[in-house]
């Protein structure tokens, strides 16, 4: 997706989900990487069921997360991870 990557390994034992998030410097400076993992932790509050559990998902930035509009974030995430089977 051109404004997040999500990698998931689903832990059938696991009760709660479990999120991290990572921005690189191909991101941008200090500023621009604070402001991508601020904006992938509102869409992920946003986006995720509070009761889906059994995985660890990584959300990775990229350098398009921090212009993206937010509903095209939102649809980014979505999407992948449908891909991956996660909802």
């Amino acid at each position: 997706m051109p404004g997040v990557v999500v990698q998931a390994l689903a832990v059938p034992e696991q009760r709660t989900l479990r999120i991290g998030f990572t921005c690189s410097r191909k991101v941008g400076n200090a500023v621009a990487r604070n402001r991508a993992r601020r904006r992938l932790k509102e869409a992920a509050r946003l986006s995720l069921p509070a009761t889906l559990g059994g995985w660890d998902l990584v959300l990775i930035g990229r350098p398009a997360t921090v212009g993206r509009p937010f509903a095209a974030l939102r649809a980014d995430l979505a999407a992948a991870l449908g891909r991956l089977g996660v909802m």
